[in-house]
């Protein structure tokens, strides 16, 4: 078994610790009214994309995503979350070094022995979620588990559903496609650029990742046999007809879309076995960007 699906199958059990931890980080976490701004770099990124339309339509205060290079530091927040895995990423720690005394500062990393432990004013360590794997899974999807609890938007119907996700299955003919488009809306768009992204770290795959009402809008014109989109959430009216229609292949699991996640990471790794790939050293990446001075 390689780190990366050795690190996906714990998903359920760090998500049931993060919920149970919570509480006790709550005072590192954006309060209700706040002006809150999410940053990371890669999946990071994406999962902060999530965090931001989750709590803003929960009604706990403006909310932005940013990758921690396009931060728009003209505007100001009450709060800023960094979340970075290794806590050595370039961006992050530039990113947070300026906002020191301009805003407060929350970050949530894997590893307490990285300067991040230094750059935030804050830190909340899920040392317990850390991966060997270049790929990211587990402590992506826990961060945000840790947020989405923070927010009271988790139950165990999550973590079941995560369970059915590892255990159930892959549509047949889905390993086989040649190009995989992964659709979302609201919270669940980043869930689909995270999903595109693990394909294309772990198996080198053609993938694109849009808000599901977008689909329309040009992209649908390559979907075909050999094709595959896959909706992370409620699909809108008449879309699924409308890609049967192309004779591509539809994919809904009608799981809690952070456990379709899971299904997606398991579909990436499993198209890498087939290409003769090893999703553990991944193209031209490593584990954390450190750029030179």
């Amino acid at each position: 078994m390689t780190h990366v699906e050795d690190e996906l199958s714990s998903q359920p059990e760090c998500w049931i610790r993060a919920a149970s931890e919570a509480a006790r980080h709550g005072g590192a976490l954006p309060a209700p009214g706040e002006r809150v701004a999410i940053v990371g770099c890669g999946t990071s990124y994406f999962m902060a994309q999530a965090v931001a339309a989750l709590r803003e339509s929960a009604g706990q205060g403006e909310t932005d995503a940013f990758a921690a290079s396009e931060f728009p530091h003209g505007r100001s927040y009450d709060r800023v979350v960094a979340l970075t895995r290794s806590g050595t990423t370039t961006e992050v720690l530039d990113l947070l070094g300026r906002l020191k005394g301009r805003a407060r500062t929350t970050a949530i990393t894997a590893d307490p022995d990285t300067p991040v432990m230094a750059a935030a004013d804050v830190v909340v360590v899920l040392d317990f979620a850390d991966e060997r794997s270049v790929v990211q899974t587990r402590f992506a999807t826990t961060a945000l588990t840790l947020l989405r609890a923070h927010l009271g938007l988790h139950t165990d119907a999550v973590v079941d559903d995560a369970r059915t996700a590892l255990a159930t299955p892959l549509p047949e003919g889905l390993v086989a496609c040649t190009q995989f488009t992964f659709l979302g809306r609201g919270w669940t768009v980043g869930l689909a650029n995270e999903a595109g992204l693990k394909m294309r770290e772990a198996s080198l795959a053609w993938t694109e990742a849009y808000p599901a009402m977008e689909y329309r809008h040009g992209p649908i014109s390559i979907t075909t046999r050999g094709t595959a989109a896959w909706m992370l959430g409620e699909a809108p009216e008449g879309l699924p007809e409308q890609v049967r229609a192309t004779g591509g292949l539809w994919v809904a699991d009608g799981l809690d879309p952070l456990a379709g996640l899971v299904r997606a990471q398991r579909l990436a790794v499993a198209v890498a076995a087939a290409r003769g790939l090893d999703p553990d050293r991944p193209r031209h990446l490593t584990r954390s960007v450190i750029l030179a001075p």
